[in-house]
């Protein structure tokens, strides 16, 4: 029995999956079984930030494998304190809560919303304002708080109190935003909604508006942050920072963990009791989460990130068939005149080269750690796809 079938038989479908096993991985290139390399632009949906086993990322994550793998939340660790300090001093935000997800992140800002307005005003304003073509997980709150409705189906009831405002329209936000409302969620950049950036202007009402009302800003950059688009937040792009901010995916460079950073207003929301996780803050994921950090809370090392995603950007704007360019950083997505991103995703296997959709687009989530040889490997079997 094949490794496919095997799984096939074992595994609940709930993935549409290409028929190829990895194997293996070093730096930017992943291995099948079969021998084939790939050049991987799309870093296990952005988690591979430091690429496939990167050297000092294993030394650290081995050593703490051979030290402690799991204690409990009930006592403390070096490894977990060392990389809660670093990750406060790098984002500025007071404190934070570990969980094993973006999904889980979120469900914790949602919580934290939700008792902060409960503390201070009591009952009846616990409604979460999220926008249209958001992705938030797919607990029940979180695909809840998703504004697509594609994703609202099957699982009813959903979980009231969330209220969906149109991205970038900014009359239909301050018609919603009333004495109901806790907290604003948004992503800078709705990643799985087409890796679409919100604009300037809606962003500053979105601020402007809380501030005036007392409601909390809840910022997921669970796809966008830890580097991805060349600043270690997606925030500082529009200069601003959400009394919340959610992390995960590329946090701990491939081992599960979500982060919910908390901003001085709402540090101390939280009680014993209150929340929890059984492998929250787990020292295998922080010794992979400080080994990140090294490299993504330096600043030299961001605008390397800033000036491969410029050289990356001009090489696809200069292929016929891009239409356009969306994204900020190494968060691209790639808008085609005729043909069909799924189609070109599934092709580029067959060439060696692992790419993302999101929506109707090809989206690229590369390391952040790629060469300028293999940018130009990749973009060569992109180019002859879509010639």
């Amino acid at each position: 029995m094949s490794t496919i079938e095997k799984f096939n038989e074992h595994v609940m479908h709930s993935y549409g999956r290409y028929d190829v096993v990895l194997e293996k991985g070093k730096d930017r290139i992943a291995v099948d079984e079969n021998g084939k390399e790939y050049i991987d632009f799309g870093s296990g949906i952005g988690t591979n930030s430091l690429g496939y086993c990167n050297d000092k990322w294993v030394d650290m994550v081995c050593n703490q494998v051979k030290s402690i793998q799991h204690t409990s939340n009930y006592y403390y660790t070096k490894v977990q304190a060392d990389f809660a300090e670093k990750l406060t001093a790098i984002t500025g935000y007071k404190n934070m809560f570990f969980g094993n997800s973006g999904a889980e992140a979120n469900e914790c800002a949602i919580k934290i919303a939700r008792k902060y307005s409960f503390d201070k005003y009591g009952k009846g304003r616990h409604n979460i304002i999220t926008l249209v073509n958001s992705f938030h997980g797919r607990t029940l709150a979180t695909l809840s708080a998703t504004g697509q409705e594609v994703f609202h189906n099957y699982f009813f009831p959903f979980v009231e109190g969330f209220i969906n405002v149109e991205a970038n329209n900014i009359e239909d936000l301050r018609a919603k935003l009333d004495d109901t409302v806790c907290a604003v969620m948004f992503e800078y950049i709705q990643g799985e909604g087409g890796v679409c950036a919100l604009e300037q202007d809606f962003v500053d009402e979105i601020y402007k508006l809380c501030a005036e009302k007392d409601v909390l800003t809840i910022a997921d950059e669970v796809q966008t942050g830890v580097g991805r688009t060349s600043k270690f937040l997606a925030g500082d792009w529009f200069g601003k920072k959400a009394d919340i901010t959610t992390l995960a995916k590329g946090i701990a460079g491939g081992i599960p963990m979500g982060v919910c950073l908390a901003g001085e207003k709402c540090a101390q929301v939280l009680t014993p009791g209150t929340h929890g996780s059984t492998f929250g803050g787990n020292p295998i994921a922080c010794a992979g989460g400080l080994a990140v950090l090294e490299k993504a809370g330096d600043e030299s090392f961001l605008a390397e990130v800033r000036e491969k995603s410029d050289y990356l950007r001009k090489k696809i704007s200069a292929i016929d068939e891009v239409a356009s360019l969306s994204g900020i950083g190494l968060m691209v997505g790639i808008e085609l005149k005729n043909k069909k991103a799924a189609d070109v995703v599934k092709a580029a296997l067959d060439e060696g080269l692992l790419l993302l959709t999101a929506k109707t687009k090809v989206r690229l989530l590369p390391p952040l750690t790629i060469s300028y040889e293999e940018i130009d490997k990749g973009i060569a079997i992109l180019e002859k796809l879509l010639k």
